[in-house]
C-alpha cells in the first residue's frame, strides 16, 4: 500500500511539473515568494486592527503563534525526522523533472512547511473571525495556490502537500481549542 501511495505521488508530481510552459514557470516562481503577498497580509492585518482593536493584536498574536509551532513542527521535527528527499534532490528524477531558474529548495520535502502555515493561517483566521467576515475563506485559496506552487515548482510531492494542510490545520485547531477553554477572553467577538 505504501509504495502505490509513493508511486502515485510521484505520478502526480510529474503530471503537474510537466504542465510548464515559460510563462506559467515566471508566474508560479513569483506565487512561490512571500513577498509578492505582501499587499494582501498588509490589507488584512490593517482590516483586523481596525475592526478588532485591542483584540486586533490577540488575532495577530496567535496568528504568529500558530506560524511558529507549525513551521517548528515540519521544519525541525518532521522533515529531519522523516528524512524524504524533495523531488529537486532525488537522484532517480534528475533530468526528468522541470526545474525553474535552478530552484531547488532545501534537502527534505516531507512535510510542506509553506503548506503548513498556509493553512494554519487560513484556518485560525476562519476559526477567529471567519464567522463575521466570509471574504476570510480566501485565505484557504490563498494556501491551495501557495502550496501548488511547490509541487509545480519540483520540490514537494502532492502528499507533501496533503500532509503540511493537515498540520497547519489541525495546530490551528489545536491552538483555538486551548485558547477557547483556557484564554475565551482573548477571542475576538
Amino acid at each position: 500500500m505504501v509504495d502505490f501511495i509513493l508511486t502515485l505521488d510521484e505520478k502526480l508530481l510529474l503530471f503537474f511539473n510537466g504542465l510548464h510552459k515559460p510563462w506559467l514557470d515566471t508566474v508560479m516562481i513569483t506565487l512561490t515568494n512571500g513577498k509578492v503577498w505582501l499587499p494582501f497580509f498588509l490589507f488584512t492585518i490593517i482590516f483586523i486592527l481596525i475592526k478588532f482593536k485591542l483584540k486586533g493584536l490577540y488575532v495577530l498574536l496567535i496568528v504568529g503563534v500558530v506560524i511558529a509551532l507549525g513551521d517548528q513542527l515540519s521544519s525541525s521535527l518532521l522533515k529531519p525526522w522523516v528524512g524524504r528527499l524533495r523531488p529537486s534532490h532525488e537522484p532517480h528524477l534528475t533530468g526528468v523533472l522541470h526545474i525553474v531558474n535552478n530552484y531547488r529548495g532545501g534537502l527534505y520535502s516531507f512535510v510542506s512547511s509553506h503548506a503548513t502555515n498556509s493553512f494554519a493561517v487560513a484556518t485560525i483566521l476562519w476559526l477567529l473571525i471567519g464567522k463575521q467576515f466570509k471574504w476570510i475563506m480566501i485565505f484557504f485559496v490563498w494556501a491551495v495556490v501557495f502550496s501548488f506552487t511547490r509541487v509545480y515548482l519540483g520540490v514537494h510531492y502532492p502528499g507533501d502537500i496533503i500532509a503540511g494542510a493537515m498540520l497547519g490545520a489541525s495546530t490551528s485547531m489545536g491552538v483555538y481549542w486551548v485558547l477557547k477553554k483556557y484564554a475565551p477572553k482573548l477571542m475576538p467577538k
